[in-house]
């Protein structure tokens, strides 16, 4: 069991340094909520069941809305494809 919370911790930087280092917002987001997915099945493993709950709702969840939201708001996440034109 040992070696599964090397991998997960080892996940859990790759993924702070991942996010640190992306260019685009959504990518970025995806990268945040594999994260905190990852963060709280780390939760159960030390047998931390509550903040587990906490981490995937509020972590993975909640603040996720958030941020797809905001990107909305902003214009980050377009409906179209740079690339296709106004016809």
């Amino acid at each position: 069991m040992e070696w599964l919370m090397y991998i997960l911790l080892g996940f859990l930087v790759v993924c702070a340094i991942a996010v640190s280092f992306s260019k685009n917002l959504l990518n970025s987001l995806m990268i945040f909520m594999s994260y905190s997915l990852v963060m709280s099945i780390i939760w159960i493993i030390l047998k931390s069941p509550d903040l587990a709950i906490t981490e995937a709702a509020v972590g993975a969840g909640v603040t996720s809305v958030l941020f797809f939201v905001t990107l909305k708001k902003i214009h980050a996440i377009d409906e179209r494809k740079k690339g296709e034109k106004d016809e």
